[in-house]
């Protein structure tokens, strides 16, 4: 979820919301207005983008009101604003006013820095919503959706999550909503399946899981599937790669707990049992050999091949055989 700083008072005078991730700004800003509907209800709320929000405009809607009515002002894509605009605020955040919220979100980076750091300067509230591009940033967000319920859900059913649903974290946040509305007890990965099993069969995840364990037609049956539901064939040569490297990985290391492996892995400990299980039969030179499948398979799916299904069908049969190297040495 949208990481805070230590000054979590959401009434406080300016938050600073800086991301790109769409849902967890927009948290950031229900936050803000329920707090202050919490406090008044006839808070009145502005939520503007930069072309509504001219020179002058921010000075008329942060100006004393008859009634001294509270006021939330959203400020959108405040990296975009004009430089007068910019100055205007500014100049507001130097002496803001009573019983206003101004909330400035901003995508981060260069452009539009100069609003920012005089933001954080001036002491605003910051509220992270950085864009998830990580698998395992997606994971930690569908945990900590879990927990905000104050229900427990497993680390495989989270993970059965992430790869039934994908990267979109509104689908992420409205299948934990299900998920705790529906079911009773603690989630797990058997009742992640029940409701997801025409997504998690097509997940990426699942062709590569089949793969590496040596399954050949079924992982092949999971990629057609995937490719026919519309998964990219970019993400499965993505998830395959993943599946391959864990397998590299966790046979060089050396034995240990999987807490222990996790840290020197960087994976879960979990995906550390996981992938022992996968990587029986696998040799280093299956690992090699799978390897240079998916890159081929890679440069197959990104305009090196006429066919990104039959790079990828080729690439899933060898390495469902190196899967089973062991047994043919």
């Amino acid at each position: 979820m949208a990481r805070k700083n230590a000054s979590d008072d959401p009434l406080a005078p300016v938050t600073l919301a800086v991301g790109q991730e769409e849902l967890l700004l927009d948290r950031a800003v229900r936050e803000v207005v329920a707090a202050a509907k919490a406090a008044d209800a006839d808070t009145d709320v502005r939520d503007l983008t930069p072309d509504q929000l001219q020179p002058g405009t921010l000075a008329e809607l942060v100006s004393p009101s008859l009634f001294a009515e509270r006021k939330v002002v959203v400020v959108r894509d405040a990296q975009d604003l004009s430089a007068d605009t910019v100055k205007d605020v500014k100049a507001y955040l130097s002496s803001p006013a009573e019983e206003i919220t101004l909330v400035l979100l901003h995508a981060g980076g260069a452009k539009g820095k100069g609003l920012l750091d005089a933001a954080r300067k001036a002491g605003a509230r910051e509220v992270a919503c950085p864009k998830m591009t990580k698998p395992a940033d997606r994971l930690a967000f569908v945990r900590g959706e879990f927990r905000t319920t104050g229900r427990s859900a497993t680390p495989e059913a989270c993970q059965a999550l992430v790869d039934a649903i994908g990267s979109d974290l509104r689908e992420l946040a409205s299948a934990v909503t299900q998920l705790v509305a529906d079911v009773e007890g603690t989630i797990d990965e058997a009742v992640v399946g029940r409701y997801y099993t025409g997504r998690a069969e097509a997940s990426s995840f699942t062709v590569a899981d089949r793969a590496v364990e040596g399954r050949t037609a079924e992982a092949l049956e999971a990629l057609r599937w995937s490719l026919s539901t519309g998964v990219a064939p970019v993400l499965i040569t993505s998830a395959l790669a993943q599946g391959v490297r864990a397998i590299g990985k966790l046979s060089s290391a050396r034995g240990g707990r999987p807490a222990d492996l996790a840290r020197e892995l960087g994976m879960p400990p979990w995906k550390i049992d996981r992938v022992r299980q996968q990587m029986r039969g696998w040799t280093p030179d299956g690992v090699a050999e799978a390897l240079r499948a998916v890159a081929e398979a890679d440069a197959g799916v990104k305009g090196g091949g006429d066919d990104p299904g039959y790079a990828l069908e080729k690439a899933v049969v060898t390495i469902a055989r190196a899967a089973r190297s062991r047994g043919r040495a």
